[in-house]
């Protein structure tokens, strides 16, 4: 009995391989299958058989470009084999996106938050009116969809799909999987925005790199600071995590922040705290849910003519960003910094105060300044994020449940 469980677990684990292949590369044929997942070509063909069997994956002929000799027969992700949902929660709206299981996007529309709608109530009700929406726009019924994957900034449960704390809600828990289980028999996952941001770098960076990726921090600007850590696990696999970053302390009893407390990162750094310093508005003025960015355009305008008061807001903001930055590679290591989110339209007036920060770190001193990059397409990265993750745990649902027919059929015969 345990022979047998050990030979289904190495089952399970090749066929996962075979489907993690397809999602990295796309078609591919049986002897690059082989190739990316070490496996032979005797052990492809019954997986690739196996899961052609359960309608997961299928093949289609390639001509060659000659037009001559015999099409290369490629395989890939069943497009119909079900559908996922990413929602991305922000501050200004809600991002609904389609998704069919080869990971091509099928439909996506946005809806504003209302500013003065505000609470869970609201939301939840503006959540489950969209989701059938989307739903409805591609006929799709309710069982076709395998997963709902949604983000926030903020604090997300590890183990359950509950939003403990946001810039949005404050302590007002959602429970996702409470709300919507009674319509969606999907599973339900919840992450951190800025942890997916940095899933999605770590695993571009490792495309580039290789083996020589090691770790790599992702800021995210805007009206909440968010950061996220990608390291390279012993196994090759990776660790991502979200540190509150945002909340960290950078002025003991200093400014008011969204989150109730007084002095963290966020009550210098994030859009509304920038905005206090430049109107010179009091530190413990209670910070503003939401600010248009065309009011910090302006201030930005003024900062870069000289005006003085416009220059601190931004150079104050740098300097706790970078020094909450040296915290971190003091506890982590010294690692490339992936700068991103709407803030980072105002980076050159940032930057100063930022290394000024960073310049504190006793690694930084010894090792030098790290990596510094800016990425403006941060939704991009949000929503790799999104399918990098629950396509891995779709996948290794979808190879358990083929497991389990391919013993009840083999019990059967």
């Amino acid at each position: 009995m345990l022979a047998k469980s050990s030979t289904e677990l190495v089952r399970q684990k090749n066929s996962a391989l075979v489907l993690s292949a397809l999602r990295r590369h796309g078609p591919l044929a049986h002897t690059e299958l082989s190739d990316f997942t070490k496996l032979s070509s005797a052990t492809v063909s019954v997986i690739t058989a196996d899961l052609e069997r359960a309608q997961i994956i299928e093949k289609a002929e390639q001509q060659a470009a000659s037009g001559r000799g015999r099409p290369r027969v490629l395989f890939s992700q069943r497009r119909n084999c079900g559908y996922l949902i990413v929602v991305v929660i922000s501050s200004d709206a809600v991002q609904y996106s389609l998704v069919d299981y080869a990971g091509r996007l099928i439909d996506r529309f946005s809806e504003e938050r209302s500013q003065e709608a505000s609470g869970v109530g609201p939301f939840v009700a503006d959540l489950r009116d969209a989701l059938r929406r989307i739903a409805a726009r591609s006929q799709l019924a309710h069982d076709k969809v395998l997963m709902i994957s949604i983000s926030s900034k903020g604090l997300v449960d590890t183990s359950e799909p509950v939003l403990r704390w946001s810039p949005i809600f404050g302590r007002d828990e959602i429970d996702f999987a409470a709300v919507l289980r009674d319509e969606w028999p999907a599973k339900i996952i919840l992450g951190n925005e800025t942890l997916l941001v940095a899933s999605a770098l770590g695993r571009q960076e490792e495309n580039n790199k290789g083996s020589d990726f090691r770790a790599m921090a992702a800021l995210s600007l805007g009206h909440s600071i968010g950061l996220g850590i990608v390291r390279r696990g012993e196994e090759g696999g990776h660790q991502v995590s979200a540190p509150n970053f945002g909340h960290m302390m950078h002025v003991p009893g200093g400014g008011l922040c969204r989150c109730g407390a007084r002095g963290c990162i966020e009550a210098y750094a994030g859009f509304y705290a920038m905005l206090r310093t430049a109107f010179d508005v009091p530190l413990d003025t209670i910070p503003a849910k939401f600010v248009p960015i065309a009011e910090l355009d302006k201030i930005a305008v003024s900062a870069r003519h000289g005006g003085r008061r416009n220059m601190l807001a931004f150079r104050q903001a740098g300097l706790a960003l970078g020094n909450g930055l040296s915290r971190v590679l003091s506890l982590h290591e010294r690692m490339p910094i992936v700068i991103t989110g709407p803030g980072v339209r105002y980076y050159d007036l940032l930057i100063e105060g930022i290394t000024e920060g960073l310049a504190e770190s006793h690694v930084v001193r010894m090792e030098g300044m790290p990596e510094l990059r800016v990425i403006v397409d941060e939704p991009t990265l949000v929503f790799e994020g999104h399918l990098n993750h629950a396509f891995s745990i779709i996948d290794n649902d979808i190879v358990r449940r083929t497991a389990s027919v391919v013993e009840l059929r083999g019990q059967a015969g």
